[in-house]
């Protein structure tokens, strides 16, 4: 459960969960619900891509990670940090105030809104949940994780542990979580508990109280 910020309009709901979880999707259903999402993978798409704030920078920092348009090759760049701590620390200390710059702006938009949703796959990891009312986790067992990472285009088994390796255990982040989203389950089940959250948090942010548990 998050601590140390009041209620506020709007309640600010993280929204989080491991590779291959079903986050993107959940992300969508809160949008079909017309809740405002922030997609921080989208603003990072944004910076990487050709004039990008973090274009230049990257290929400054990598060489050979950019690709002939000057946007940052995605493929090239994981490459260059997967499995290197110093590496992954240099570009997260380059794109991360960035993308909280982004998620800033998007807050000041959507000020009138009721409830909004920031989509951070990293929330737990960088600190991001002392910025919401409360957070919902996306989960699914991991037998279903692996299955839907691996049949993902060029996925490796050895990448996927990296990538697994620098994220927060599933069941911590369940375990810290106000709700937890169990996407093994099918789309109905999971489109009603996300139904079941936007009326909740919209009406405790209505009444004034804290939208924590």
């Amino acid at each position: 459960m998050t601590q140390g910020r009041p209620a506020s309009r709007p309640v600010i709901l993280g929204l989080t969960g491991s590779i291959g979880m079903g986050k993107s999707a959940t992300a969508t259903m809160f949008s079909a619900q017309g809740v405002p999402v922030h997609d921080a993978d989208a603003a990072v798409h944004a910076l990487y891509g050709p004039g990008g704030e973090a274009a230049a920078a990257i290929g400054a920092a990598f060489p050979g990670v950019l690709d002939p348009q000057g946007g940052v090759d995605r493929a090239r760049l994981r490459d260059a940090v997967l499995g290197n701590a110093d590496r992954m620390a240099a570009l997260e200390r380059l794109v991360h105030p960035l993308v909280r710059a982004a998620s800033t702006a998007f807050l000041a938009r959507h000020a009138a809104a009721p409830l909004v949703v920031l989509d951070i796959p990293l929330l737990y990891e960088t600190g991001g949940e002392g910025r919401c009312d409360a957070v919902a986790v996306v989960s699914a067992p991991p037998e279903v994780q692996r299955a839907r990472v691996l049949a993902r285009p060029g996925m490796t088994a050895d990448a996927f542990e990296a990538i697994r390796a620098k994220q927060m255990p599933d069941a911590e982040k369940r375990a810290r979580a106000d709700f937890v989203i169990d996407t093994s389950r099918g789309f109905p089940a999971a489109e009603a508990e996300v139904a079941r959250i936007v009326a909740a948090l919209t009406e405790r942010g209505a009444s004034g109280h804290p939208a924590h548990r």
